[in-house]
């Protein structure tokens, strides 16, 4: 029986989740700070799954800037450890359906957010990108694809690439490959050439990361516009074009070793020279580079290198983190003002070179930004913009679900006809 990636949350297990503040104690209501008559602050609760080595430091240097600006307010970590934000989403929900929301919440951008908005628990920010004038710093493609019938619920504070290429440099030389692939017919060739040497040509990780790498098929075989029009009002999941790009995933597919428990041993077998290519997020990069306390301490260039999924070069398959303004908020005001550092150039530039993330904004400062972060933020001006399925941006949670059902059925099937099939019927259940 296959592992599913998603494990189901008991409500018991979501009452027992604790989260992860300053001084490790229990969690803090959202109110009045403790402190003497007038001088006590109201605490501003902010609910996220930043606990991590890098993560928590762009936390920690955001929040620095919020205390600094709003000496009314303190500051409440309400950050919930585990997975890709599984357990904080669960512990949202219940939070969410007691009508006690944090202040702010973390989501991803994009159609993650209309089951909350559906369910009425989010404030239209219009007014907020209005007053600070965030549709002149933001680029436009990224405003339209956050906006859910002209209004828009989340401020983005960074963004990551999904569509990245890693590749180790001497397992290609070896093999006799010249460098990265830019098609998907020239991957299918260098995969081919690394298989007959004895190395794993493509590592992947769990469930989820097989269908982060078949998004990125999904893009470089149908093409910036035709990828965005599967998700927009009557898109033909059914297509031959469709079928084609599938057919291309079951190839690419067909050359993966063993799955690993998760991303990073994945992503681990190309810096290690077990694998020559890896397809995953730029989240990768902070793993790959960071010294072995919080990463592997590898060497960019030379233990690994990056570029484009084939067939996807020119465009950006992003994700965001955001923040969102729950209805029923204890401190709204207190969370405005959060709202207001998390757009601020300062404060992703404070964020960001810490998260291993780039800003939403234009006006970054470039200098911040080196290595793969000076590519990524030279990218993200230029390139078309296409969202993410696995990381929320094209596709609400719903719709994902189905999507990662069918992909995991066909982890053991190879049976194209059933994935596209799969495919169209959850396009039909949850397409807006």
């Amino acid at each position: 029986m296959r592992r599913r990636w998603l494990a189901t949350i008991t409500m018991a297990a979501v009452l027992g989740l604790t989260a992860c503040g300053g001084g490790g104690g229990p969690a803090a209501p959202s109110g009045q700070a403790s402190g003497a008559g007038g001088d006590a602050k109201k605490q501003v609760e902010v609910f996220s799954w930043w606990t991590g080595p890098g993560e928590a430091d762009g936390l920690k240097a955001m929040k620095e800037i919020f205390e600094k600006q709003n000496s009314g307010f303190s500051f409440f970590d309400a950050a919930v450890a585990g997975g890709s934000g599984d357990k904080a989403k669960a512990l949202l929900q219940s939070k969410l359906q007691a009508d006690t929301p944090p202040d702010t919440f973390q989501g991803h951008a994009g159609a993650e957010l209309q089951g909350y908005i559906k369910a009425g628990d989010l404030e239209d920010l219009t007014f907020l990108y209005d007053e600070l004038k965030l549709k002149d710093v933001f680029p436009a493609q990224l405003v339209e694809q956050i906006s859910y019938q002209g209004k828009i619920y989340s401020v983005p504070v960074n963004i990551h690439r999904s569509n990245i290429l890693w590749f180790n440099p001497s397992v290609l030389k070896e093999a006799g490959v010249a460098g990265a692939p830019k098609t998907i017919e020239e991957f299918v060739a260098a995969l081919e050439k690394v298989k007959a040497k004895g190395k794993i040509p493509l590592s992947i990780g769990s469930e989820w990361t097989v269908t982060h790498l078949m998004e990125s098929v999904l893009l470089g075989s149908l093409g910036t516009d035709g990828y965005n029009a599967l998700f927009k009002p009557g898109a033909n999941w059914a297509s031959p074009e469709v079928t084609k790009a599938l057919e291309n995933f079951k190839t690419i597919l067909s050359y993966a070793g063993d799955p690993q428990d998760d991303w990073q041993p994945a992503a681990a077998q190309v810096a290690e020279g077990k694998a020559a290519f890896n397809i995953m997020g730029d989240w990768a990069y902070g793993y790959f580079h960071n010294p072995p306390d919080g990463g592997l301490g590898k060497k960019s260039k030379t233990d690994f290198d990056w570029a484009p999924a084939p067939g996807t070069g020119g465009t950006y398959l992003w994700l965001s983190d955001s923040f969102t303004l729950p209805k029923g908020a204890k401190n709204r005001d207190g969370a405005i003002a959060w709202l207001k550092v998390a757009a601020s150039k300062e404060g992703q530039d404070a964020f960001n070179p810490k998260k291993g993330s780039i800003p939403a904004r234009k006006d970054a400062d470039a200098s911040l930004y080196t290595d793969y972060l000076g590519d990524a933020l030279k990218d993200w001006s230029a390139d078309k913009l296409a969202g993410s399925i696995q990381h929320g941006v094209a596709v609400n949670q719903p719709w994902l679900a189905a999507v990662n059902e069918a992909v995991g059925l066909f982890i053991g099937s190879k049976d194209v006809a059933a994935l596209q099939k799969g495919l169209v019927d959850a396009a039909a259940a949850n397409a807006q």
